[in-house]
């Protein structure tokens, strides 16, 4: 028997190396960190109110006390990126998000999609894949087709390319030095008849995105660079009342310039196009025309062991006194999950880890005013400063200041948004290894009053973060 079991054993390993293998090479990288986060209030509010948050139905009150509630948590993330490499120029790219939870806090029992992920947030809490692509580069150029990340052009200004749910996709980049060139289709819903959608009037119910990019000078001392974009948005097509099928397109140029100390960074984002509803009514409003204005500008400047910088950002708000017109993005254009210039005001972490600032609620109940993330419908400038006595600490303060572009409704009071004050200390334990201390104070602005001055005070707010930070 024991020679029976040998004669298997030597067999089976002859077997496993003579066996050609299917990848040359597998690398991995990733990160994980850790982090800890106090916040003084949970929301703006400093009085009680009841809110009724379904407009036109049955209203669920809820009673909302945020003001006067402080949190404190640590929560972490790992992610592991795994490429096989098959030959060169071809090979099979993966990532995964691992262990993506509060320390000790409530699992979350939701099997709805994760506002940064094609998996739930429960899945994501164990684990779960979100990207998977084929990148080939072929004679003729590069082609990547999967599951890749989404929103990831020009500056980090409209980009979700980190913090978004990735997309089904098939990209070509032809590279004519010094212009690139790109084509990409994106798949984001699909309504059609499968094994496991059988609702057939949910027919061509999709939402798919068309771009075509140019580029010039890639990762030089200056780079510039214009996307064209159309979109189909009809995933809400079969939903009575407010079933809609959205048409646009637009371009957005940017531009990245370095010269000597100074470098500059800017995007433009222009959109038009048309808000058909399927049924038209006075709850819906009639069909809107599609203008949207989106604006980036940062310049600074590395002063020795000492930087400057400014940074302006406008995103265009909805007009109520222009019932045709739709002039904000509808949920598909913002400042994007990847830019968070502050971190109170428009930061993906704190809207994610601890949820967005409520303030009061307006004359309609589904106005209330919140703070969150992405960035919509604000005018934003602020200023910084920061100091490098060595390699591996980074010091910085920044100061911003933030309004409404436009008031949510007719009767709504203020636009100001408020002032944000902020100091981060990063230091490099080694090249691999960093850690980040930073706290933030939000001078809350009267926007988040809503329509009345009356009973409606407001609490400022302080947030105390520090993360710990390993790559590889």
């Amino acid at each position: 028997m024991k020679r029976l079991w040998l004669f298997l054993l030597s067999l089976a390993l002859v077997i496993v190396f003579s066996a050609s293998a299917f990848a040359v090479d597998v690398k991995f990288s990733g990160e994980y960190f850790a982090a800890g986060m106090y916040l003084d209030k949970v929301g703006l509010n400093k009085s009680k109110y009841t809110y009724y948050p379904i407009k036109d139905f049955t209203p669920i009150p809820t009673t909302i006390d945020s003001g006067e509630t402080s949190t404190a948590f640590y929560f972490q993330r790992l992610r592991v990126q795994t490429d096989f490499i098959v030959s060169q120029g071809l090979k099979l790219v993966t990532q995964f998000d691992a262990m993506e939870r509060a320390w000790g806090a409530s699992r979350s029992t939701t099997d709805l999609p994760d506002s940064r992920s094609i998996a739930t947030r429960a899945e994501n809490e164990n684990i779960a894949f979100d990207i998977a692509y084929i990148y080939y580069e072929s004679p003729i150029g590069l082609f990547q087709v999967g599951y890749m990340p989404d929103w990831g052009w020009g500056t980090v200004f409209n980009d979700s390319e980190k913090n978004n749910p990735t997309l089904g996709v098939i990209q070509y980049i032809l590279p004519i030095e010094p212009v690139i060139l790109s084509a990409t289709y994106y798949k984001l819903v699909d309504g059609n008849h499968t094994a496991v959608n059988s609702l057939s009037t949910a027919t061509d119910s999709d939402l798919d995105k068309y771009m075509l990019g140019v580029t010039y000078g890639y990762k030089t001392n200056f780079e510039a660079g214009i996307l064209y974009e159309y979109m189909r948005v009809a995933a809400d097509k079969p939903v009575p009342v407010f079933g809609y099928v959205l048409k646009g397109m637009g371009f957005a140029p940017y531009f990245k310039a370095k010269y000597g100390p100074v470098y500059m960074e800017g995007e433009l984002i222009y959109a038009w196009g048309k808000l058909e509803w399927e049924n038209p009514s006075d709850m819906t409003g009639p069909d809107q025309d599609l203008q949207i204005l989106l604006g980036y500008l940062n310049v600074g400047a590395n002063l020795g062991m000492f930087y400057v910088g400014g940074t302006f950002a406008y995103v265009s708000g909805d007009d109520p006194g222009t019932k045709d017109k739709r002039e904000d993005g509808f949920g598909v254009l913002d400042g994007g999950r990847d830019f968070n210039p502050c971190l109170i005001m428009f930061n993906e972490e704190l809207s994610y880890w601890a949820g967005p600032l409520y303030g009061y609620p307006g004359d309609d109940p589904n106005n209330t005013s919140v703070n969150g993330s992405p960035m919509k419908n604000v005018w934003f400038l602020q200023g910084k400063a920061g100091l490098r006595p060595t390699d591996k600490l980074d010091i910085m303060a920044s100061v911003s200041y933030a309004k409404a572009d436009k008031k949510p409704t007719a009767q709504w009071l203020h636009k100001d948004y408020g002032w944000e004050v902020d100091l981060t200390a990063t230091y490099k334990l080694t090249n691999n290894l960093s850690y980040m201390l930073g706290a933030g104070y939000f001078f809350t602005g009267d926007y988040y009053k809503g329509w009345s001055d009356a009973d409606t005070d407001l609490s400022d707010d302080l947030l105390v973060i520090n993360k710990l930070t390993l790559t590889f």
